[in-house]
């Protein structure tokens, strides 16, 4: 709190602690109280909202089963054995194709923010692939591989590997030139400089590119097995709707949103603890 102290000729201002100074924990546990309250109250509102449409007629239950419905069918499907197939089957796939995606994206941003001359080579024709629609390979990679799971997995990679790619090698040109000029002082070796300054330096924003890849992948692999898998959750939702079964769609559907989201906080814990330097997500529990 700011004042401007009484009986003097010039203004002064007078700045008293606030509770945030006085009572940091406190403050912080109260603002993350809200932020989580806030976090479960919105989309709680909607199923609610949602519920009471579907019961009083708002909307046709066939078309949009209440919530209610969907939860009774998901967990009959699961206690039954029928759901687990295909969340195992989308979550290998999503898995394996971030790990090659992730790996070859990091590797090549690597290569290319630190060597100029393997940017201007490679650079104009990743960038030209990058704007093409990553479900457009889709019949590129089952010509490669035939049906199963190789096109899926290889179409992960390839949607993962542009974002990996791009936010390491921008990660790794963003650093300052003052850290590179310190380890060539101290004759850092080419593995010491990627290990006390490369690496440090650009790993925080390397993994928010593996953060947000991680969303993408959960959408990609989805799409791809609506149009080229014969199990997993896109060719359940996909089915499901063919047959008018929309309860089962609606299963699939909340399936991969939670997917997505444990993916996504997966990744970001990882996060947390590789780059214990980093800040903190300032859109996540930052008070």
């Amino acid at each position: 709190m700011t004042t401007v102290a009484p009986g003097t000729r010039d203004s002064v201002l007078v700045r008293r602690p606030g509770p945030r100074e006085l009572h940091p924990v406190r403050t912080h546990r109260r603002r993350r109280t809200l932020e989580l309250s806030l976090a479960a109250a919105v989309p709680l509102l909607l199923v609610l909202l949602w519920q009471l449409a579907a019961v009083r007629g708002w909307i046709d239950e066939r078309v949009y089963p209440a919530p209610s419905t969907i939860l009774a069918d998901g967990w009959d499907r699961a206690a039954a054995g029928d759901l687990w197939p295909d969340v195992r089957a989308t979550l290998r796939r999503v898995l394996a194709g971030y790990a090659v995606g992730t790996a070859a994206g990091y590797l090549l941003g690597l290569l290319m923010g630190s060597q100029s001359l393997v940017r201007a080579a490679l650079e104009p024709l990743l960038d030209a692939l990058y704007v093409v629609p990553k479900l457009a390979l889709l019949p590129v990679f089952l010509n490669m591989f035939g049906l199963g799971e190789g096109p899926q997995v290889a179409l992960v990679a390839a949607t993962v590997f542009f974002f990996v790619w791009i936010s390491t090698m921008s990660a790794v040109m963003a650093v300052p030139d003052g850290h590179r000029d310190a380890g060539r002082v101290f004759g850092a070796s080419p593995w010491q400089m990627f290990r006390h300054v490369l690496l440090p330096a650009s790993l925080p924003a390397v993994l928010v590119g593996a953060r947000i890849a991680a969303g993408v992948a959960v959408l990609v692999i989805v799409a791809s097995e609506q149009i080229a898998a014969t199990d997993g959750l896109g060719h359940l939702i996909f089915d499901s709707r063919a047959l008018f079964q929309n309860d089962v769609m609606f299963v699939g559907i909340v399936c991969v949103a939670v997917l997505g989201v444990l993916f996504s906080e997966l990744v970001r814990l990882a996060g947390r603890l590789l780059t214990p330097w980093a800040p903190r997500d300032r859109g996540r529990g930052q008070s």
